[in-house]
């Protein structure tokens, strides 16, 4: 059955022993392991991983450049938390820790790994890294070798990566210059056998030059023509075709031998036409003559074959002389001849100069066709020499970083916290370790204590009935003490306004609840030593000490007890109302408390159950309800016998009494579920005899009506009194 927080603190008072040992006993084992396990000491050291920039090469700096923490790839600081544990790591510890000369016997790489964690700091680049050992020299020793180890293994790691890319460009940089050789091979061989240098250049030098000797060509070109006009003019005067004739006419007609001989020749000539007309040809006039003739003209081709060039042959004139008109004889005819030779000359210079420029255009104008043709050649051979000299200088620049790099020291973690000597130890925290115990304490007792009520099945307070019988609690009455448990005597109870006020209070609750005022009730209880009888005499001496005429009926036929606590004999009873014709009221007794008045029952009258369900126990009931204001009947026990079922239907209802650590909680759930079947009219439960501590919240409000002296003999009274001795008084005065 479940315990309701509410009643926790009544149920840890009632299970206090129990509590205190559990409690005790997890302290005590708490100092225990603080007495038996060793110290354990931690120590923390921090590394940050961070980009190093200090690097004089920017190879170097690319080298511990730290990657970008990228969303699904790998995290450089968790690969750093990784490598921390790696055996190349913790193996370089070692050795430091060997060259230290402290490194212990067992201490090995499993052993270094099981006590070193490594934790990431949130939203940093930094690692926190802690070790714990019983010897705390050793323990900050080994956690600095671990940290050193780390900086080391990322300077190595550097330098490696370092090395590799030395060693790779060493063997590719004469590849690369080789490569460089080719390519400049192959383009001066293409510039050697094309004569393309600066395709640029040359094309604008050829543009130039083309635009430069077409302009001659027009002058040219526009002398050529005023030469060739003027040619045809003066051999349209001198009657000359060619220049050689034009100079040979020249030389001729200015040379004066010549011009003499010329004049002989033809005085010879004219006499001989003179003298053919009258001698014939064998004349020896005539042959004389012709004689004479002959020699002047071989004297004459003589003197003419000095002047005529060397290639024009002298037989051509030795049997005529060149005609005068042939002949610049006179200076205007020179002139003209003169003019005319370098009329001539000038054209044919001027021919030539046009041919030649005509002949330079053309080769300017193909090799400009050709160039178009030759740079793609040209650009690609130059592309291929330049991505070689370019990847070549590369090379040769990232060899000489990559050697700068591997000889400087650079690394990208830092230390920024070295382990320092712990001086107390982390385990065991003796704070922590009996915080730890009095929590575990506190649980265990609280799980002790609902334990113990959940196999207790007594029934314990007021609150803990009402939420098991969901009846209403009509009152909560206190321990009556020795003094005051007999009536016979009520200045004891009746003059304790703590006694006697819970009982007005119930009678009260009672008639509130019921809307009426009550005449007749039953009280019973589940079993046997619950305190019923002693509820039934003080609660109506209570009644009666209100002016309220009451009467006692003891209708427990086979544990009487009214007549013993009020101390009268059990003369008359109620048998005797059965076998005479004495009436109710002759039949019942007063008692020393005025309005208050008893009908007893000494033994068992035959036929119980009979005599309950007869007439004549209606008319006691009848009778007794007319006379008296309040009539309480004690019953036995609901769950032993069934007079309380028979007597409730003639009542206004049936009180159920229980008793505080006594009432066994299966028994009276039990006991009113059958009394719920039977439609039993049911005004409520009364917890009796509750203990010093639980009675206190009901009766502090009663100590201001006491005086002061009262109040602490009271309190004497309640200590030295419980419920054990209404228990033993109940229980004697049933056998």
């Amino acid at each position: 059955m479940e315990t309701s927080l509410s009643s926790l603190p009544l149920a840890l008072r009632r299970r206090l022993l129990a509590a205190l040992a559990t409690f005790t006993s997890v302290i005590g084992g708490g100092m225990a392991y603080l007495v038996v396990t060793p110290p354990v000491y931690q120590v923390k050291a921090r590394l940050m991983l961070e980009n190093k920039k200090v690097s004089v090469s920017e190879l170097g700096r690319n080298l511990s450049q730290v990657p970008a923490n990228t969303p699904g790839e790998a995290s450089p600081i968790a690969t750093q938390a990784e490598l921390v544990g790696s055996q190349r790591v913790l193996q370089g510890a070692l050795y430091q820790i060997g060259i230290l000369g402290s490194s212990p016997e067992g201490l090995t790489i499993n052993t270094l790994r099981r006590d070193l964690k490594v934790k990431i700091v949130p939203a940093t680049n930094i690692l926190e890294l802690s070790y714990q050992s019983q010897n705390p020299e050793l323990a900050t020793t080994v956690l600095n070798a671990v940290a050193n180890a780390m900086v080391s293994e990322s300077a190595q790691g550097i330098r490696s990566e370092a090395r590799a890319v030395r060693e790779f460009l060493e063997k590719e940089v004469p590849l690369r210059r080789l490569e460089v050789e080719a390519t400049e091979a192959a383009l001066n061989k293409f510039k050697q056998t094309t004569g393309l240098v600066s395709p640029e250049e040359q094309t604008q030098l050829l543009v130039r030059s083309l635009a430069t000797l077409e302009d001659q060509e027009r002058a040219v070109s526009i002398q050529l023509q005023d030469a060739k006009t003027r040619s045809q003019e003066l051999q349209t005067i001198t009657s000359l075709n060619n220049t050689q004739n034009a100079y040979i006419a020249g030389r001729i007609g200015q040379d004066q031998e010549l011009q003499a001989l010329r004049a002989q020749l033809v005085n010879l000539e004219r006499e001989l036409a003179k003298m053919r007309s009258r001698l014939t040809d064998q004349n020896p006039a005539m042959i004389s003559l012709v004689q004479e003739r002959y020699e002047l003209l071989t004297l004459y081709n003589q003197k003419l074959s000095r002047l005529l060039p060397t290639n024009q042959p002298t037989n051509q004139l030795t049997n005529q002389i060149i005609p005068p008109a042939d002949v610049a004889s006179d200076q205007l005819s020179q002139d003209f001849t003169s003019r005319f030779i370098l009329a001539e000359t000038e054209r044919s210079a001027l021919e030539q100069k046009l041919y030649l420029v005509q002949t330079e255009r053309i080769k300017l104008q193909n090799r400009l066709g050709q160039i178009p043709v030759l740079q793609q050649p040209f650009g690609t051979l130059v592309r291929r020499q330049d991505e070689a000299i370019a990847s070549l200088k590369l090379l040769q620049n990232k060899l000489e970083e990559a050697r700068i790099a591997e000889t400087q020291l650079v690394n990208n973690i830092q230390i920024i916290e070295r382990a320092k000597l712990p001086s107390s130890p982390k385990e065991p925290n003796p704070k922590v370790v009996l915080l730890i115990a009095s929590a575990a304490g506190i649980a265990l007792a609280v799980g002790m204590v609902l334990l113990l009520e959940v196999m207790d099945n007594t029934l314990h307070d007021g609150s803990e009935a009402e939420a098991l019988l969901k009846l209403p609690r009509l009152g909560v009455l206190p321990t009556i003490p020795a003094q005051a448990l007999s009536v016979e005597q009520p200045k004891g109870f009746l003059e304790d306004m703590r006694l006697m006020e819970p009982y007005r209070l119930l009678l009260t609750t009672m008639e509130l609840r019921a809307q009426k005022r009550l005449q007749l009730i039953v009280v019973s209880s589940a079993v046997s030593g619950e305190g019923k009888s002693v509820v039934v005499s003080h609660l109506a001496a209570v009644s009666a000490r209100f002016s309220r005429r009451t009467l006692i009926i003891d209708a427990d036929w086979r544990h009487p007890m009214q007549h013993n606590l009020f101390g009268l004999p059990p003369q008359p009873k109620v048998k005797d109302l059965m076998d005479s014709n004495q009436t109710c009221l002759e039949a019942v007794q007063p008692t020393a408390i005025a309005n208050l008045s008893i009908l007893t029952c000494s033994d068992q009258p035959s036929g119980p159950a009979t005599f309950l369900q007869s007439q004549v126990m209606k008319s006691i009931l009848a009778a007794a309800g007319d006379h008296y204001d309040l009539v309480i009947v004690d019953t036995p026990p609901v769950s032993s016998f069934a007079d309380a079922h028979t007597l409730s239907r003639y009542s206004d209802g049936l009180v159920m009494v229980t008793r505080a650590n006594f009432t066994q909680k299966d028994i009276l759930l039990q006991t009113v579920s059958k009394l719920k079947d039977t439609s039993t009219p049911i005004l409520g439960f009364v917890v009796n005899g509750i203990s010093d501590r639980t009675r206190q919240y009901y009766s502090d409000s009663f100590y201001s009506y006491q005086p002061q002296s009262q109040s602490r003999q009271t309190h004497g009274n309640e200590a030295s009194n419980n419920c054990a001795l209404v228990s033993r008084e109940v229980d004697h005065a049933d056998s």
